[in-house]
């Protein structure tokens, strides 16, 4: 297959679903091979990756071992977990899982990618950030809020120190995307209809985003014609943050 991406190689997390799932459909339309991983091995069903198996981000040995067998080109950065609930409502537990599984999982990965990446003077990360980080405050995102800056900040600081050696390291902020996490927690809310009407109201375009829509952003970071960009947070958020 011939494509923006041949001859790349790409490694997603969480990609049984939403972003990742339409992450892994478009790096391959775009002609990369792709390793898909999963939580949920079942998730990966249907999917026309090189690899599918199922992984735990928060099991540094087994993430590492993963993503240095498959030697990405492109690392896209995708498992996460949105906590709700105000600076009040925060627990010790539910603070270090967010950081372990939004942040750390991500560094544990591209620790892993990094020196295959080096050595072959090239390689393009991608991490799935949120508009809810230092991008913009939002309402009851505490814990996610603070631990989707921190990955920007991550971003940044592996940006500064391979900026010379061919390597790219950016993170998208993505405003309120379509996907089954997103309807669980609309229904959790009680109130499905109520609460899909304020995570529309507040996207000024008038609706909410699609996971392919991010997918498009994630395949252009991954290619060559973005070699110039690198330590950017990109928002991707329906005018959220105009």
């Amino acid at each position: 297959m011939t494509g923006r991406l041949s001859g790349k190689r790409a490694f997603v997390t969480a990609a049984g679903q939403g972003i990742g799932r339409a992450c892994v459909e478009a790096l391959i339309a775009n002609g990369a091979e792709v390793v898909a991983t999963d939580l949920r091995g079942d998730l990966l069903d249907g999917l026309d990756a090189t690899r599918a198996f199922a992984l735990d981000v928060l099991d540094k040995a087994a993430l590492q071992s993963a993503v240095k067998d498959a030697a990405p080109d492109i690392l896209v950065n995708c498992a996460g977990h949105v906590h709700g609930g105000s600076v009040l409502d925060v627990t010790d537990d539910e603070f270090a899982f967010a950081m372990h599984l939004n942040v750390r999982a991500q560094m544990h990965a591209i620790q892993a990618a990094l020196p295959g990446m080096l050595d072959a003077g090239r390689g393009s990360i991608v991490n799935i950030s949120s508009v809810a980080s230092s991008v913009q405050g939002l309402p009851n995102r505490c814990i996610y809020g603070t631990s989707k800056a921190a990955v920007v900040g991550l971003t940044k600081s592996v940006a500064a120190d391979f900026v010379t050696k061919g390597i790219t390291c950016n993170a998208i902020a993505p405003g309120t995307v379509d996907s089954p996490s997103l309807h669980e927690r609309l229904k959790a809310t009680g109130d499905y209809d109520g609460a899909m009407k304020a995570f529309v109201a507040r996207q000024p375009m008038g609706r909410i985003g699609t996971a392919p829509e991010i997918a498009d952003l994630v395949v252009y970071l991954g290619s060559d014609e973005a070699r110039y960009m690198t330590g950017q947070c990109i928002s991707i958020d329906g005018g959220m943050t105009i």
